[in-house]
């Protein structure tokens, strides 16, 4: 829920932030599993372990490292999430969305959110990156539930256009330029933390899902609601026939993950070096 208690976690962890933190950055990144590698590619100048965050929600997921990270990444002042929290480790959807309001209330403005996923579209590869148009939530909470706050976003945010249009082509039109093929589909977030058998995948896809995952969702309906503009990336980590089910593990999700994650830092960086990409 929104509570009292949440709504002060916000606030002194942004307080804590404006205080050290070297600029207001123009996108933020948060990087699933397998996916937080990108601060390699950034000129750091600023870096600190959620531990250390007054409040802030810690990841015990594995290939999670929790740290937030401020630099340069081309031309754009950007943050990395190193890691996210889930819903499964036992936080509410608004404790886990924590990172995203204390984002917006410093003022960044874009939000890229990535998650290792499973596919559920027969076309797609391990290692394939599915531009998110659209999602389902199955996650049983809503960060939103609650009292609201009218100064952090109206009581019934509009989720037609969640995700935006403009950092989509900006996206497909920087993959273009390394002949990365990319897809697009509907991405849907389940509780976790137990993988998917083979009749809830093939419910899955009878649904209109092409990407599942354990996250993702929860923090675009919070940037939603903090008006933010939205890029979801959808890392396909394996992809499973519901007819012909093949045991997952999440050493393969992090094996899956990885095969994009040197494309995905192309794109992005390609993107970041336009400084006008964030300003729009």
């Amino acid at each position: 829920m929104m509570q009292h208690e949440t709504i002060e976690k916000v606030i002194q962890a942004t307080k804590y932030l404006r205080e050290r933190i070297p600029f207001i950055p123009d996108v933020f990144f948060i990087m699933g599993t397998g996916l937080g590698e990108i601060v390699d590619k950034m000129d750091i100048s600023f870096e600190i372990d959620y531990k250390n965050i007054p409040d802030f929600p810690v990841s015990t997921s594995p290939e999670h490292k929790g740290n937030l990270v401020f630099g340069m990444l081309g031309n754009t002042k950007a943050a990395v999430f190193q890691g996210r929290v889930h819903y499964y480790e036992g936080y509410s959807t608004a404790e886990l969305t924590i990172p995203v309001r204390v984002m917006a209330h410093l003022g960044s403005k874009n939000m890229v959110v990535c998650s290792a996923s499973g596919g559920l579209n027969n076309t797609f590869r391990a290692g394939d990156i599915m531009l998110v148009t659209d999602h389902i939530n199955l996650i049983p909470d809503n960060p939103l539930r609650g009292r609201n706050i009218d100064s952090w976003g109206i009581r019934f945010p509009d989720m037609s256009k969640a995700y935006s249009k403009s950092l989509i082509e900006l996206f497909k039109n920087a993959a273009k330029k390394f002949e990365i093929d990319i897809k697009e589909g509907v991405f849907v977030a389940v509780p976790g933390p137990s993988l998917e058998t083979p009749a809830e995948t093939r419910f899955l896809k009878l649904i209109g899902a092409n990407a599942v995952a354990m996250s993702m969702v929860p923090e675009v309906i919070t940037a939603v609601h903090a008006g933010l503009n939205i890029l979801g990336i959808a890392i396909i980590a394996n992809v499973n026939d519901p007819d012909n089910f093949t045991p997952i593990s999440i050493e393969d999700v992090i094996k899956g993950s990885k095969l994009a994650e040197e494309n995905l830092g192309r794109i992005l960086i390609s993107m970041c070096e336009e400084e006008d990409t964030w300003r729009r």
